[in-house]
């Protein structure tokens, strides 16, 4: 492939001998920049992360962390890299005597040890750093739910700088310990005026550049919505690429070299998110973050499941559509989505057409969305269900895969319940709608009794199973719990606002 090159630390670099499933990370090793690490291979430890400039409205960019173990290097063509070692002058590698405030604050409290880490979260601290909207004595929005008032788990903790700690979930140390980590980011200032990376972000990000194919293996950019849809009519074996969080982990983990790698991330068409009368439209290549962003808190049911989502690194890269179509049992956005009686919209070179995502999974990992279609966006219908909560039963409170979870939205007229509905995840082959819930629920009196009726019906919802996270017993038991758990937060608010 002719033409491809990345820029690294402010310099053109030649990408066009990368292979289409050489991640960004071994790329940048093979180029000397040896600073990220691999780790686990899988998005965990943060070992590998790096900054790069992505769009923040029309006018301005964003230097956004990433795992550069999971995605293509190729999907980088004409975009701009900062690793660990450019942080010092951007131009080349940074010295003793120039280092970076991240860097200067983290040598100075003794946040490395073993150094392994260090570039990871040096990385990650530094998109922070450059937040657009940081700033010192700033108040956390919490994400709370239940009661009102009520602070939840996944509040964002900040310090005094307003560097939010979640920054750093996705990254990993197993011998300095966290403490001097968090000394050296609530000891950071305000970026300088005159700091080039702080500069870089009142320009726009890089245009995106189309690329075209291989030979034995392809990678290619589509520049429209109707090309990707045609090639995918040619090539039904094709893999569509947004942020790579799954893809990454079939490659380096399992070896998986498909034939045909289709990068849809940047498409305008499916990177929509509008509000109308009746819905929000959410478009399918979107990250998370943006979603989150975007939202600013309007969907709160979605607000209460962004923190809990994987870590930042990951959010900053995983959309929608991609933990939608990759139906696993346990992606944490189809039992929120479910919650919401989310749809999907399913587009092909024949039309669109809406699906709900009650009716879109038909088995494990399996859909009735077919080869040639492409899931563009998913819509929430409005108004939204007057109280809402997200549950997620995992071994670690942060950047871990759900044993169960249980989102549920909930409607009360005059103190019986209106309407209700309740998405689950980790309890069957797909993600399900605890369909006899509902009915127990609805036409009830919101309180005690009916919770409680209620939760004994909803830990006989679905086919849980013992696996390495949890047992099946467990499962059923956190099922009942979550639902008493809600009523307990959410009587006493329900109670004073009748």
């Amino acid at each position: 492939m002719d033409g491809i090159e990345v820029f690294v630390n402010g310099q053109a670099r030649d990408c066009s001998t990368a292979g289409p499933h050489t991640s960004l990370l071994d790329w940048l090793r093979g180029e000397g920049l040896t600073g990220a690490k691999e780790g686990c291979a899988e998005g965990e430890c943060g070992a590998c992360a790096v900054l790069v400039a992505r769009p923040d409205g029309p006018r301005g960019s964003r230097w956004t962390s990433l795992n550069s173990c999971l995605p293509p290097a190729l999907a980088f063509d004409g975009q701009e890299i900062i690793t660990a070692e450019g942080l010092g002058t951007v131009a080349g590698p940074c010295s003793v005597e120039n280092l970076h405030p991240v860097q200067r604050e983290m040598a100075d409290r003794g946040g490395s040890q073993c150094g392994y880490c260090t570039p990871g979260f040096i990385c990650s601290m530094a998109a922070e750093y450059y937040r657009p909207d940081r700033s010192p004595g700033q108040a956390h929005k919490a994400t709370g739910t239940g009661a009102v008032g009520e602070q939840h788990a996944t509040d964002h903790e900040c310090g005094p700088n307003g560097f939010d700690l979640h920054a750093l979930s996705g990254n990993l140390c197993r011998c300095t310990g966290y403490r001097p980590i968090r000394d050296a980011a609530y000891a950071l200032g305000t970026p300088q005026n005159a700091d080039p990376l702080m500069e870089r972000q009142n320009r726009p990000a890089p245009p995106t550049k189309y690329t075209g194919s291989g030979s034995s293996a392809q990678f290619r950019r589509p520049k429209t919505l109707a090309e990707a849809l045609r090639v995918t009519q040619e090539n039904p074996e094709a893999k569509l690429v947004a942020g790579a969080t799954d893809l990454g982990v079939e490659v380096n983990l399992r070896h998986s070299r498909p034939p045909l790698l289709l990068a849809i991330d940047r498409l305008e068409e499916l990177r929509t998110l509008a509000f109308d009368d009746g819905r929000v439209e959410i478009g399918a290549a979107l990250t998370l973050s943006e979603v989150e962003r975007g939202l600013d808190g309007r969907v709160p049911l979605l607000a209460q499941l962004f923190p809990q989502f994987a870590s930042r690194l990951i959010r900053n890269a995983a959309t929608l559509g991609g933990n939608l179509s990759t139906g696993s049992p346990i992606g944490d956005s189809a039992p929120a989505l479910l919650a919401l009686d989310a749809t999907v919209v399913l587009c092909s070179l024949d039309g669109e057409r809406e699906v709900p995502l009650s009716g879109y999974y038909t088995g494990y990992r399996q859909s009735v969305k077919k080869p040639h279609e492409l899931l563009r966006a998913v819509r929430i219908p409005l108004p939204l269900a007057e109280s809402t909560a997200f549950y997620k039963i995992s071994k670690r409170r942060f950047d871990d895969i759900s044993s169960v979870s249980v989102a549920i939205a909930l409607q009360v007229a005059d103190g019986v319940v209106d309407s209700v509905r309740i998405g689950l995840g980790g309890v069957a082959a797909t993600p399900i709608r605890a369909f006899a819930t509902e009915e127990s629920l609805t036409g009830q009196p919101w309180n005690a009794a009916t919770a409680a009726t209620a939760a004994a019906t909803m830990a006989g919802e679905g086919t849980p199973i013992d696996d390495m996270r949890a047992s099946a017993l467990y499962r059923q038991a956190m099922l009942g719990q979550a639902l008493l758990k809600f009523h307990a937060g959410n009587a006493p608010a329900l109670e004073a606002a009748k």
